[in-house]
């Protein structure tokens, strides 16, 4: 069983078809057929076989499908970090739900790089329902966000923060005459980051709770741009606590008061459990536990994007 088998066969898998899979890796279908022939004959399974509606798995070839991912995620991880320590480096990959990578990253970042200079990390932002996924296919070493749902041994989860979501508005926004009630609150237009797009979550459940319909939603491309924009008297936003409290001490905005208009969340760092997480998850959980980093999460904004620019890649993930 070679890794040129396992990713052809992944990527059948993948896409649902011999032909599709050979135009994703670039090949003809006649090899990608041998490969998956030659896992067949070593593994005695037929794998997957073609019906009417696409293909079919057996249960070994669904098996196998997992596993080849794993297999491929380590291998292509194992070449990164032999790369990198042959350039002296280590690379802590880094998956987060977007109003962490905004508002609590950047600090946290900062502070744990300035304890590893021989560490990059690498950022990127997914949804809290592909935590799990991305952790036992090693695409990433650690995730922050929602605990992830896994089977107990397999992630290690461990609680870090509680934090407070505040729905607020301009000082002249009339909203503010009274405390509004359910129904004022779902007529308003509310002007929401990129969490308001997730599936699930503290903001789309405050969102749901409340019934605001998608044509009240207006999502923009950073939660800070649609706090902009609520402090201009557009709408409503849902902020933390920590991010909106500056503007609501200088008067450029107004925390909603009751109960509908508040609600709370965690954040909880998830590494694979078991011993299978890399030395710098291990780390990384450990440190974000502590004073020091909860200190520099609740003041990332003050810390200047220079700072730690060079040891750190973003990516935004779709």
């Amino acid at each position: 069983m070679t890794p040129t088998q396992l990713r052809a066969f992944a990527t059948v898998v993948r896409l649902g078809s011999v032909k599709a899979a050979a135009e994703s890796l670039d090949v003809t279908e006649a090899a990608v057929s041998l490969h998956v022939g030659q896992l067949r004959k070593e593994l005695g399974d037929q794998l997957f076989s073609r019906t009417g509606s696409g293909l079919a798995f057996t249960p070994g070839g669904l098996r196998l499908a997992s596993r080849a991912v794993e297999l491929l995620g380590l291998q292509d991880r194992t070449v990164l970090e032999v790369r990198e320590a042959g350039a002296g480096r280590r690379l802590l990959r880094l998956a987060a739900s977007s109003l962490f990578a905004e508002h609590a990253a950047p600090g946290l970042i900062g502070r744990f790089a300035d304890r590893a200079r021989d560490l990059d990390v690498e950022l990127s932002v997914h949804r809290a329902a592909d935590f799990e996924q991305l952790l036992v296919t090693r695409t990433v070493d650690a995730t922050i966000g929602p605990r992830p749902a896994t089977t107990e041994g397999v992630v290690r989860s461990t609680l870090f923060l509680n934090y407070q979501i505040w729905a607020v508005a301009a000082p002249t926004h009339p909203i503010n005459r009274a405390t509004p009630a359910p129904n004022v609150l779902r007529d308003q237009v509310w002007v929401l980051g990129p969490a308001a797009a997730e599936d699930s979550g503290v903001v789309p459940a405050m969102l749901h709770r409340l019934g605001v319909p998608e044509s009240k939603q207006q999502i923009f491309q950073s939660h800070a741009a649609a706090l902009d924009e609520a402090k201009r008297g557009r709408g409503i936003a849902l902020a933390l606590s920590f991010v909106a409290q500056p503007d609501i001490a200088r008067g450029a905005l107004v925390q909603l008061p009751g109960r509908l208009t508040q609600a709370q969340g965690s954040w909880n760092v998830s590494i694979l459990g078991g011993g299978r997480a890399t030395p710098a998850a291990e780390e990384m959980a450990r440190f974000v536990t502590t004073p020091r980093a909860t200190q520099a999460m609740l003041r990332g904004r003050a810390i200047a994007h220079g700072r730690f620019k060079p040891a750190v890649h973003v990516t935004l993930w779709s």
